[in-house]
């Protein structure tokens, strides 16, 4: 019998879209564990993240995540996390739960252990080759390696890999080896504490290897490019040749583009998979019905969108994100379109089981959407680096750039009536109100993030003084 606060099962997927769950998205991509978690829970279909302040969007990402702080509060952009931000796994851990992490983890090894009591197969790099991951067990001092090999060639020897890790399990897909770590977790599990698992999975980010039988299940003359595919962006954003952008060649060919398309959704499916043996394992332990699940993406990916491969940029395919709750307290079968941020989740668990919310945290919470009530944001600040600056509605978004320090492109997109962001409103003098309206807002909320005191802030900023 439950005599505790409600366990939390966290699975986390790396460059996972928005509409790459066939349920709430593509119905070409093969997902049926992930769409009968949405049965069994709340999908917000309109949840983002704010953008990056480095080529490597993951690393702020997950930063805002555990801390719930915005994008300009981080610190080197979230690639350390100072003691006075408390993190989420930190704040349930003093709170009796134990934590236990698994898989990816961008900001630092300091902060993993202030997270989690315990924890296996970790890693603490940002690519990796899927059959070899370098990867380490928990070590209660903190002194993990500062440096982890780029490992991103699937042709890495393990004799490297081995060099700067604890242990490599050659052969098994990162996929296989996360879910098995937290099906191992979840059946030692003893009833004593409720558990905060998190399972921070590689896939679907590149290099996408998987298991053959999940490649033959995509015909790839059967794919259909997206509407918005490109040969190449049409005009310089200040970040096309950046590591994402090399995947493909330039120009982009509608059969590449296929290919990649074909291979992104199999590791999905392949995923979708492994995250269905987890939750079995729930099942099978008989504490589904007492555990909160929350499934999300660190960011999106555009994959041949806007002739662009990566996440280095503001359009929807790319700050858009999975975000589902199913468990106790949440409705089931529910859609809910309010504007919410990753790192809203973190607020959100702690109303939901009723902690306090730390007064580091600067989410908000969206729970009360869980009993019917409005909530969520009704503007989203979007940032990329020193070039890009947008601000979203959740019906028109503004995005601004500053390429070479100068002023350069402006769009404006109805994201209700144009979902592929194709069509530019800017110069169009019947939307000059809209664009005033959006361009204040994107002023204020500038001065909210303290963007105007950020380096990278700064340089865009400049060039609109004149």
């Amino acid at each position: 019998m439950k005599t505790h606060k409600p366990n939390v099962l966290f699975l986390f997927t790396d460059d996972q879209r928005f509409d790459m769950i066939s349920a709430v998205g593509d119905p070409n991509v093969i997902t049926p564990n992930m769409d009968a978690l949405l049965e069994s829970g709340t999908a917000f279909t309109k949840a983002h993240i704010p953008g990056g302040t480095c080529p490597a969007v993951c690393m702020p990402s997950r930063a805002m995540l555990h801390t719930g702080r915005t994008l300009f509060q981080l610190e080197r952009s979230g690639e350390e996390i100072p003691e006075n931000d408390v993190l989420l796994g930190e704040h349930f851990k003093k709170n009796g739960y134990f934590t236990f992490g698994c898989g990816k983890w961008h900001n630092g090894g300091a902060a993993f252990n202030r997270s989690f009591d315990d924890g296996d197969d970790i890693f603490l790099g940002g690519m990796c080759d899927h059959w070899n991951v370098p990867a380490y067990h928990f070590d209660p001092s903190g002194r993990y390696a500062k440096t982890l090999p780029q490992c991103a060639d699937p042709f890495t020897s393990k004799k490297v890999l081995e060099r700067a890790c604890d242990h490599i399990r050659p052969g098994i897909h990162s996929s296989t080896l996360l879910a098995d770590r937290a099906i191992k977790v979840i059946n030692e599990y003893e009833n004593d504490k409720p558990f905060f698992l998190y399972t921070s999975f590689l896939a679907p980010h590149d290099p996408r290897v998987m298991p053959r039988k999940y490649l033959d299940m995509y015909n790839l003359d059967a794919i259909d490019l997206p509407p918005n595919f490109m040969g190449g962006h049409p005009f310089d954003n200040g970040e096309l040749h950046v590591r994402d952008e090399t995947l493909a060649g330039f120009p982009r060919t509608p059969r590449e583009i296929k290919e990649h398309i074909r291979d992104y959704r199999a590791m999905i499916t392949h995923l979708d998979e492994e995250i269905g043996r987890v939750l079995t394992a729930l099942d099978n332990k008989g504490i589904r019905e007492e555990t909160i699940i929350v499934l999300a993406g660190d960011n999106g990916l555009a994959v041949g969108q806007h002739g662009l491969m990566g996440k280095q940029n503001l359009y929807e395919h790319s700050v858009r994100v999975p975000l589902v709750f199913s468990g106790p307290g949440i409705p089931r079968k529910t859609r809910s379109e309010a504007g919410v941020y990753l790192f809203d989740v973190y607020p959100t668990l702690c109303e939901l089981i009723g902690l306090e919310i730390p007064d580091s945290v600067e989410g908000v919470s969206v729970a009360p959407v869980f009993k019917g009530e409005p909530a969520g944001r009704k503007f989203l600040y979007l940032a990329y680096k020193d070039s890009q600056r947008g601000i979203s509605d959740l019906n028109h978004k503004l995005v601004e750039y500053v390429v070479d320090g100068k002023r350069s492109e402006t769009q404006l997109f109805n994201l209700e009536n144009d979902p592929w962001e194709l069509e530019n409103l800017a110069k169009k003098p019947e939307h000059a109100g809209k664009l005033a309206e959006l361009r204040s807002r994107l002023f204020a909320l500038r001065d909210e993030w303290n963007d105007n005191q950020h380096g990278l802030g700064e340089v865009f900023w400049n060039a609109w003084k004149d």
